[in-house]
């Protein structure tokens, strides 16, 4: 059984979908800090990193174990964003995403104690629609909090496909963790029958 270093709820859903027995464990890592020290680099190596980061945490307490970490952030018009610290703060995001494309960059990587044994990045593109003040308002109204948890103040599988016009790339990408990619590298790790 694998170890899933989150206690993100659109993972472990996807994990149980797909018939993958995991335990899961939260990372307790300053993302930060981490970030911090990435000054410069690409959204996708952020991602990676803080995918492998949360994975170690985790694996420095469970020897031999496989460890899967992931992790999602969003550019938009070059600026990253962070989960929304409020609903004032997620109101200014959601001001400032409207009519642009919002960049989903979706991390993940398979560390067994001090090795990364695979990680990976995958994008999706989001097209926001023109927003109201009106909708921004009640599309809150009727997510937060649980948006407060999410990079980009949606939920896919929730209200959040009324944000958008279209969108490009895979769906798992959009739930936060490139569980295709997982599944192969499970596969070849021992972490799935293959």
């Amino acid at each position: 059984m694998i170890i899933l270093a989150s206690k993100s709820a659109s993972r472990r859903a996807m994990l149980d979908a797909a018939g993958v027995m995991y335990e899961a464990m939260p990372a307790h890592i300053d993302e930060r800090a981490v970030e911090a020290a990435l000054s410069g680099c690409s959204p996708e190596e952020i991602a990676e990193a803080l995918s492998v980061a949360k994975a170690q945490a985790v694996a420095a307490d469970n020897a031999a174990r496989l460890v899967l970490g992931s992790d999602s952030l969003v550019v938009c018009d070059g600026q990253r964003f962070d989960k929304p610290q409020s609903r004032e703060q997620a109101a200014e995001h959601l001001r400032f995403f409207s009519g642009k494309v919002m960049e989903l960059h979706s991390g993940a990587a398979i560390v067994r104690d001090d090795t990364c044994e695979w990680s990976t990045t995958s994008l999706a593109e989001l097209h926001v629609r023109e927003l109201s003040e009106q909708f921004i308002e009640q599309y809150l109204d009727a997510e937060w909090p649980e948006i407060g948890y999410c990079a980009g103040a949606f939920r896919i599988e929730a209200m959040g496909p009324q944000l958008f016009e279209r969108i490009h790339g895979d769906q798992f990408t959009v739930l936060g963790m490139p569980l295709l990619g997982v599944l192969g590298a499970l596969r070849d790790l021992g972490g799935l029958v293959s």
